[in-house]
């Protein structure tokens, strides 16, 4: 109940001074919008509304309803002093007409967005990270989740305790989809529509500083998603307040924000001032850009290269590492350029192009953008360029698209397997892991974490979450909600997906897209969790920052596989990936600069949930010549090249399971996985025979596994005897070149590998020879 209402007037108050003077003579950056607290029981209050002619503030503190008159600065500002009033009070900005509406700069609203702005004190909370710097952007390993449906709470607070998942996951950085006050409490995030205000039902500016306070404790840094491309249609007032819009331009989210016509600095000025916001009040590290194409600004200073520059200076001021990500789909290299040559300046952007190509080869989709994508060449120009498209013709936009990225440096591209959107915007939000196979899912994880680009991992495909996440909101206006629904089915017009599309206004949609971080623990979940975590530890014990002096990786393509050489900070080759992106068991065969390269990974092992059973001796050394391998159905058969010998074997020498490896006298064949010629008309029966019986009249040791007794001169010279022995001529013998082998040792010769359906294999750097720094 109010107590009293009081009314004065004038723009100075008892403080003595106008709240812009205070802000000019600070000595670091003060948000000077909004209201800001001056000392225990005084408040400033700033806002930009050239279109009214007058002025109040309505505070609200302790029952008692005061008005108090701003004085106009100069023709676009109004400001003022309120004594009296403190943190939490309430208050709104009171119009000449007699209509009130909350400050479009407010720090919280605690009661939604069309209720009243309350007065936050910024001094309030105390940091514990005055150390912190931030992590380096080449380290970044982004984790994407959204606060309501990461945690059964939906809170701020309630992601504290999930950091040490996170941290043990190996992850670097947290990435929070947009946090801005949105209506309800039901939102993606990307309907806010009070940029500075921190949701309340997360738990308004606290909770959100409690978070990062704690992320730093951590050493994650926190990457905060922020739209300047659109607000929200519900509770947005901007427009009474002055021409935060424009109609020369449309997005495809509501009407564009001016940021190029007429009084569009104060425009500018809002927008910088919330990204400086955040830098400084909330010790964000990074600020991700929403959908950059829908920023629309020919003026001759572009908006996004003057927030970057302005971030960037704060970041110098505030003894940090600070970024800016945009999110865009012009393959216009212009936004990561360096202002220098013409570009906007900005740190690193979202590469859409690499999902695409990634996604087709995986599910075959071919709908909608997908059309431009599909084969493995379309993967290897991102990873050799960044942007697939690069000025080339697109089918989905029936036009030429983008420019050449060549020669930026990779730590400038964000890629990812799934995020928000692409998991989001599919009519039944399913992710990967609902349908396509285990064996995908680990080579998908394989492709992004080995790269060396910037990873995104979208909150719960590090152990398969399978369930959806949707697209949700929770208006209030009839007609707005029947608008949201037909505009989601829209939305998929040109995909050719199936299915009834959920009500994005019910709260089963929300409820049903929560994750369960518990399913990490069970089963194949459990095994692709650990997986992730053994691919994050080995991209940071390979420096996988080779690219961020603008080395690209070194790719060789056959058909559907494809093979990275990727280099490390001093421009060497430090880690060789092997991928098949196809359904059947292929071999490929390239030059691998000098050394011994130890294999550190094989996606399809038991280890990692697969059939096949480890039966290569630990090293191998083939004194700089290649090896063989036979393979098939996930086996193989190990030989050493002529004139070689083992220096060591592990483990006792297992079986030759010839019923799997050879194929049955008339068979026309067999595939082979590891460069290996199939011997014509010779039996397994035979050839195992003839392999025991040479060794043991040559007398020869054991030299190669599995074959008890084997050597490379007597399997081959046995091949040929037992062919011809047998009425046949000797059509094939053993190829060099091939291997799984835990170590090849190289000089540089070409060798032979094989992968099986969708599988990665990874070799590390062991010992260098020669000179690593050439090309293979």
């Amino acid at each position: 109940m109010l107590k009293n209402i009081e009314t004065r007037g004038g723009g100075v108050d008892a403080c003595g001074f106008q709240f812009w003077e205070l802000c000019l003579h600070k000595s670091t950056w003060t948000l000077d919008i909004g209201a800001s607290v001056i000392i225990s029981d005084c408040v400033g209050f700033r806002v930009w509304a050239p279109a009214v002619d007058g002025l109040s503030v309505k505070t609200t503190s302790n029952g008692l309803l005061r008005e108090t008159l701003l004085c106009r600065e100069g023709d676009e500002y109004f400001t003022g002093m309120v004594e009296g009033v403190r943190e939490g009070d309430r208050y709104f900005y009171g119009f000449p007409d007699g209509s009130q509406y909350p400050d479009p700069a407010s720090r919280f609203q605690p009661e939604g967005v069309h209720g009243p702005s309350a007065i936050v004190d910024t001094s309030s909370f105390k940091w514990d990270d005055q150390g912190w710097r931030g992590v380096p952007l080449e380290d970044y390993i982004l984790y994407e989740l959204h606060v309501g449906t990461f945690t059964e709470e939906g809170t701020f607070f309630s992601i504290i305790p999930c950091l040490d998942y996170l941290k043990e996951l190996g992850v670097t950085a947290v990435e929070l989809m947009p946090v801005a006050q949105f209506p309800g409490t039901r939102n993606w995030g990307y309907d806010g529509v009070y940029p500075f205000a921190p949701q309340n039902s997360y738990g308004g500016p606290k909770g959100l500083k409690k978070l990062i306070n704690a992320c730093h404790e951590k050493e994650l840094s926190v990457v905060l998603d922020v739209v300047c491309n659109h607000l929200g249609p519900e509770g947005n007032y901007l427009a009474k307040f002055g021409p935060y819009f424009t109609d020369r331009y449309r997005t495809p989210w509501g009407d564009a924000i001016n940021f190029d016509g007429p009084l569009s600095d104060g425009v500018r000025h809002y927008f910088i001032s919330n990204a400086l916001y955040w830098v400084t009040e909330f010790h964000v590290d990074a600020l991700r850009i929403d959908a950059i194409h829908g920023i629309f600004d020919f003026s001759a200073h572009h908006f996004l290269a003057e927030l970057g520059e302005a971030v960037h200076r704060q970041g110098l001021s505030l003894g940090r590492n600070v970024y800016v990500i945009p999110e865009s789909d012009l393959n216009d290299v212009r936004v990561i350029n360096p202002r220098q040559v013409g570009g906007y300046g900005l740190d690193a952007q979202w590469n859409d192009d690499f999902h695409h190509a990634l996604h087709c080869l995986l599910t075959g989709e071919r709908n909608g953008y997908y059309q431009d994508f599909g084969k493995v060449e379309h993967l290897e120009k991102a990873f050799r360029e960044g942007f697939v498209y690069s000025g080339q013709h697109s089918s989905f936009r029936k036009r030429r698209h983008g420019n050449s990225s060549k020669g930026r440096p990779a730590h400038q591209f964000v890629v990812f397997s799934q995020n928000h959107d692409q998991v989001g915007n599919r009519a039944l939000g399913d992710r990967l892991s609902r349908h396509q196979s285990f064996e995908k899912l680990k080579l998908a994880a394989t492709v992004v974490l080995l790269s060396p680009f910037i990873p995104l991992l979208f909150m719960g495909e590090e152990y398969g979450e399978t369930v959806p996440f949707q697209y949700f909101v929770d208006h209030s206006g009839e007609e707005l909600i029947k608008a949201v629904r037909q505009g989601r089915q829209n939305e998929f017009s040109s995909f050719a997906w199936t299915g009834d599309i959920p009500d994005p206004q019910s709260e089963e949609t929300f409820l049903r897209s929560k994750i369960n971080t518990f399913l990490s623990r069970d089963g194949e979940h459990q095994i692709l969790h650990e997986f992730y975590r053994y691919l994050i530890a080995l991209r940071k014990e390979t420096l996988l920052v080779g690219a961020s002096c603008g080395m690209i990786p070194d790719i060789r393509t056959s058909g559907e596989q494809m093979v990275i050489l990727v280099r490390n900070s001093a421009e060497k080759p430090n880690l060789m990936c092997l991928f098949n992106f196809s359904d059947k068991t292929e071999q490929f065969t390239l030059t691998v600069p000098p050394g011994r390269w130890e294999q550190v990974l094989d996606s399809l092992s038991r280890q990692w949930g697969g059939e096949d059973e480890e039966i290569a001796p630990q090293i191998i050394d083939s004194h700089g010549l290649t090896l063989v391998a036979l393979q098939r159905y996930g086996r193989t058969i190990w030989y050493s090249p002529p004139g070689s010998r083992p220096r060591s074997s592990a483990g006792p020498c297992r079986p030759w399971e010839s019923s799997e490896l050879l194929r049955a006298e008339g068979e026309a064949g067999y595939p082979l996985a590891g460069g290996a010629l199939p011997v014509e008309g010779a039996t397994q029966a035979g050839v195992q025979s003839c392999i025991s019986s040479h060794s043991e009249r040559e007398g020869e040791a054991p030299t190669a596994l599995p074959v008890e007794g084997a050597t490379q001169a007597g399997v081959q010279s046995c091949i040929s005897s037992h062919s011809e022995r047998e009425g046949e001529a000797p059509t094939a013998s053993l190829v060099e070149g091939a291997t799984r082998a835990p170590l090849i040792d190289s000089d540089g010769s070409e060798i032979t590998l094989g992968l099986r359906p969708w599988g990665a294999l990874a070799y590390r750097l062991k010992e260098a020879k020669g000179n690593l720094g050439e090309s293979p």
